[in-house]
């Protein structure tokens, strides 16, 4: 099975995914941990990637869809998975097609989550992100056992500046541009396109989730 959580910034999209491929057995696939994989361990496409990093340039998509492509390539054939928040424009989107469709996988399941602006801004300005293994915890919702510290790996945690209120707000209305024509796309495709409503406690949203999903 192969599922895509599509929804803004800080809805819940990771948490829900990693919880869901725990519970199936599948491998959650954040593009997001694939870069940070790659430039730590230093793979020809870890270095390309940090190479517009460092020039202030976004990855290009075809690099983005190479990451996915390897990843998929070292995992059973069979396994299920689970894509948080990728892709998130109609050309990825595609592309993603042309990558499963190369190991004999399509998309089964698309299930978008949906919350409103104000409530987005409070949970993502509550968010602590771990510098080392790109963990997120939030004050709000589900916080680390040692205020600052990692329950993962130990690494410290800190408020990214793209989780204050003003970059949320502006992120937020990227999303909106970039995403509306992908939910349309998601809609018309074969996989169809499921809501939920995101705005409730975690448990009451991964039972839908879940539900949404057939498992």
């Amino acid at each position: 099975m192969v599922v895509i959580l599509l929804g803004p910034p800080g809805v819940g999209k990771g948490t829900q995914a990693v919880r869901l491929a725990a519970a199936i057995d599948g491998e959650h696939i954040s593009t997001g941990d694939l870069l940070r994989a790659a430039r730590r361990d230093g793979t020809e496409l870890g270095k390309q990637a940090q190479g517009y990093m460092d020039a202030g340039e976004l990855v290009p998509d075809a690099l983005i869809l190479d990451l996915v492509r390897d990843h998929l390539a070292s995992m059973p054939s069979e396994a299920s998975l689970l894509f948080d928040g990728f892709p998130r424009t109609t050309a990825q989107a595609d592309g993603l097609d042309s990558v499963l469709s190369g190991v004999g996988r399509q998309v089964d399941r698309v299930v978008l989550l949906e919350a409103s602006n104000e409530t987005l801004v409070e949970r993502m300005s509550g968010r602590r992100s771990c510098m080392d293994c790109g963990a997120v915890f939030n004050v709000h919702l589900n916080t680390s056992e040692i205020e600052g510290v990692c329950d993962n790996c130990g690494g410290p945690l800190i408020h990214r500046i793209d989780d204050e209120p003003d970059t949320v707000l502006h992120r937020l209305e990227v999303y909106q541009e970039q995403t509306a024509p992908l939910v349309a796309h998601y809609e018309a495709h074969d996989s169809g396109l499921l809501r939920v409503q995101a705005e409730r406690g975690m448990d009451d949203v991964y039972l839908d989730v879940r539900n949404a999903v057939g498992v």
